[in-house]
């Protein structure tokens, strides 16, 4: 009788996740070679081409596609049974603390799996802007923060370097308005950034929206009314990235974690999955970036 390895499995529904090896390797904290290395020996073993390599990216194979959900479903139900029998210390809550537009893509994913091998912890998820999670943390109210700022302040861990980019309404031309009408949320971390460079390069501008509301600024960018700082590739997918030159450069921003010295337990898993999920991001937008 055969068996089926479920660390190579593992390998196979990372590469179809993240749509790479290079990407995968990040993920599973891994070499690309020893990723590589797995996926052939899964080939070899089921005699079955499951990747197609011919193109520029990773494609799986009719067979590929067969195999993955049911490869899917033995990880998981792996990776369940381990942290129901094994992980008794595993228990409690954790409150998350994340900015608002840097939720997507990597919360969802460490959530999911959260509660796939941590079932016994609940997650209290709270969005806020960077300066009032970093207050809330300080009084521990939260266990554990991303923030996006300059530089991180003490007891902060740069995970990731974001260029600030200036965004506008999709095929629209309030970018080329003087004045520049810009929208802001009054507790914005980008807005003296922006209007800085502003004045540095002597653009006139003006409030394009007074508001605490994101999606009140999000709704003036769409329709055309303004533009606003966001971090690339955390724009929402209706809005257009303004190309360089045009407007003065915002520099680079990081996406920085803080980590309660509390529950250690079940924290120091979740900071892995952090650090873990963010350096793959850095991975696939090196990637992106040399296509």
């Amino acid at each position: 009788m055969r068996n089926l390895d479920l660390t190579t499995l593992r390998s196979f529904v990372a590469v179809a996740d993240a749509g790479g090896v290079t990407r995968a390797a990040g993920f599973l904290n891994l070499t690309q070679s020893a990723v590589s290395m797995q996926l052939k020996r899964l080939e070899d073993g089921l005699g079955l081409a499951l990747l197609d390599r011919s193109g520029r990216g990773v494609a799986l194979t009719p067979a590929g596609e067969q195999l993955l959900k049911y490869a899917r479903r033995m990880v998981d139900l792996n990776d369940e049974i381990y942290a129901r029998l094994t992980r008794q210390d595993w228990e409690g809550e954790i409150v998350l603390g994340v900015p608002h537009d840097i939720v997507y893509p990597v919360i969802p994913r460490i959530i999911k799996r959260m509660g796939r091998d941590m079932p016994r912890v609940r997650v209290q998820l709270i969005s806020s802007y960077t300066a009032e999670l970093k207050e809330q943390f300080a009084r521990g109210a939260v266990d554990v923060i991303l923030t996006t700022e300059a530089d991180p302040a003490e007891g902060g861990e740069p995970l990731l370097d974001v260029p600030l980019r200036w965004y506008g309404a999709a095929g629209g031309s309030a970018w080329k308005s003087r004045p520049l009408r810009i929208a802001f949320s009054r507790r914005c971390g980008f807005r003296p950034v922006a209007a800085a460079m502003m004045e540095q390069h002597d653009i006139d501008w003006e409030l394009a929206v007074d508001s605490e509301s994101d999606r009140i600024i999000e709704v003036s960018v769409t329709a055309d009314l303004a533009v606003t700082p966001v971090l690339e590739g955390h724009a929402p997918a209706h809005y257009d990235l303004i190309p360089r030159g045009v407007l003065p450069d915002l520099g680079v921003q990081k996406i920085c974690l803080y980590g309660s010295a509390a529950k250690p337990q079940i924290l120091a898993p979740v900071l892995e999955m952090l650090r873990a999920e963010f350096r793959a991001l850095g991975t696939r937008g090196t990637e992106m970036a040399a296509q």
